[in-house]
């Protein structure tokens, strides 16, 4: 699909938001101005968590809002004290981090935060009978050892160089989620943590109310009260937003852009290692052909994506690791070649027949692609690529769906899927490509397995030398050219629309999970009004 026929796509897209907003457009001040609470702001997102309990995972990046971490990160993202004191001593040749806590810290209950809270929960979340996805970040962890009250040491298994970056880990209070199900007691959606804010109203798929937490270490809030509310079609979202129903929404580009001549409204932009990618099935008779992997990879037109879908706010993606990051492998981008791609799959023995489409040995070049219904984003990435496709004699016909009806179907389909971690690569591509966690939930959705990149993936993860991480990631990259696990397209940027009657808002460089936690309400504890 060309830059201009993606243009043509999302004008014709534009024009029905434009109906469904006229009513707001026309009276753009309604709803919103100084009659609004200078101490409460609502916020729309596209997503909400599945649990709010940090041992299944919940805020495993930070920014939890109910709880807080040993460490967080600041606007540029570098470490900083959260629940620790400091920033940890590390001995033993990389192996031993010992932290001294924050004093006088108590929970959002009045209880006090003691290091027994952080031993119970890193002991928790490694327990087998968690049901944290996650746990494999943790791999490298030996045991937690609490010395004293204010005293916790981590002993590692292996040097492991960014083990610091997965302390930002929200603490769970042991005194409540210690005595129930950690798997389906209340805590789950009732937590208490030592965080800015406490949760007060949690209506599923609607929004998520938060008040200031009164013994918060860190000060009381300016805002006060916090509505998240949870709106996953983003046409609806863009005309809450206009009506003055929010205060603040993510959007996509070409929404975010109707807000430009809008002088009540400022949009802010955040970097981001969010890709999105479409996942190749090894299970699949076509997208576990290797051939196939590889013409994909070069048939897609990422340059018209990032122009056309995304308006210009993101870039190419060759991997997991943007082109920006001193983390990337130059050398591994691959342009664009529709030639190439065909003689692949001529050579291969994918012969096209009289539609189009190819075959070898009966089985036709087809394949189904999925992508979460309401999600823009999702739905013009899948569109497009399918447009490429097809021009290789490629059929992948496109569905959209809730990840109910996604999920069972992942084995042998693809799906328009994302991710993305600025904090370290492993924290992404363990996860997303070594074959111990193919079919596992979210995890290596491929189900790929390819023995350089399991090797290497384990030896940049168990060193601490930043010459060899970044060898053994070169190496990753260079295997994922000429062996592709998934088509990546593009990495986005995050556009936020947001009142003007809040000043001084800042965005953090951003994970592919950009609801609860990221977007200028990363600090909305900090807010402050503009009047």
């Amino acid at each position: 699909m060309t830059s201009r026929s993606i243009r043509r796509a999302v004008a014709t897209a534009l024009a029905a938001t434009t109906a469904l907003t006229a009513a707001a457009c026309a009276a753009p001040n309604e709803g919103r101005g100084s009659s609004k609470p200078t101490d409460s702001a609502v916020v729309g997102i596209a997503y909400e968590p599945e649990t709010l309990s940090p041992l299944l995972g919940y805020g495993k990046d930070g920014n939890s809002k109910i709880f807080d971490g040993l460490l967080t990160h600041d606007a540029g993202m570098h470490l900083k004290p959260a629940l620790a004191a400091a920033l940890p001593k590390v001995t033993d040749g990389g192996t031993t981090y010992t932290y001294t806590l924050r004093p006088g810290v108590t929970f959002s209950d009045g209880k006090p935060f003691t290091a027994d809270d952080v031993v119970f929960t890193y002991d928790t979340i490694l327990d087998e009978k968690t049901n944290n996805a996650s746990k494999a970040e943790l791999d490298a962890l030996d045991t937690v050892e609490k010395k004293d009250d204010r005293t916790v040491v981590f002993h590692l298994k292996y040097p492991y160089a960014p083990f610091a970056e997965r302390t930002v880990l929200p603490i769970a209070p042991r005194h409540l989620a210690g005595r129930q199900d950690v798997n389906t007691g209340p805590f789950t959606t009732h937590p208490v943590g030592t965080g800015p804010y406490v949760l007060t109203n949690w209506s599923k798929g609607e929004k998520l109310t938060f008040t200031a937490n009164p013994h918060y270490w860190g000060g009381t809030p300016k805002v006060k009260h916090l509505t998240m509310a949870v709106i996953k079609d983003d046409d609806i979202r863009a005309t809450r937003l206009r009506s003055g129903d929010l205060d603040g929404a993510i959007l996509p580009p070409e929404l975010a852009a109707t807000f430009k001549t809008d002088n009540n409204r400022t949009t802010l932009a955040a970097r981001t290692f969010d890709y999105r990618n479409v996942t190749l099935p090894s299970a699949n008779p076509v997208t576990g052909d290797r051939a196939v992997r590889r013409a994909l990879d070069l048939a897609v037109d990422r340059q018209a994506m990032v122009d056309g879908i995304l308006s210009g706010a993101g870039k190419p993606a060759y991997g997991p690791v943007p082109t920006d990051s001193p983390w990337f492998a130059k050398g591994t981008e691959r342009p664009h070649d529709l030639g190439k791609a065909q003689r692949l799959l001529d050579d291969a023995g994918w012969k096209k027949g009289p539609d189009g489409i190819r075959a070898k040995n009966g089985q036709r070049a087809s394949f189904t692609l999925w992508y979460l219904s309401g999600d823009k984003l999702r739905q013009e990435h899948a569109l497009a690529f399918a447009s490429d496709a097809k021009k290789a004699g490629i059929e992948a016909k496109v569905e959209s769906g809730t990840w109910e009806a996604i999920e069972p179907n992942m084995k042998q389909d693809a799906v328009l899927a994302g991710g993305g971690s600025p904090a370290d690569p492993d924290f992404d591509q363990y996860l997303l490509l070594h074959s111990s966690l193919a079919g596992d939930g979210f995890n290596n959705m491929s189900r790929y397995a390819n023995k350089t990149v399991d090797d290497q993936l384990v030896t940049a993860r168990r060193t601490d030398d930043h010459t060899a991480r970044k060898a053994a990631y070169d190496t990753i990259q260079r295997e994922l050219a000429e062996d592709p696990a998934y088509t990546f397209l593009t990495h986005v940027d995050h556009l936020y629309v947001v009142d003007n009657r809040w000043k001084d808002l800042t965005t953090q460089v951003e994970p592919h999970d950009h609801g609860l936690a990221s977007g200028p309400w990363w600090n909305a504890e900090d807010w402050q009004p503009a009047k």
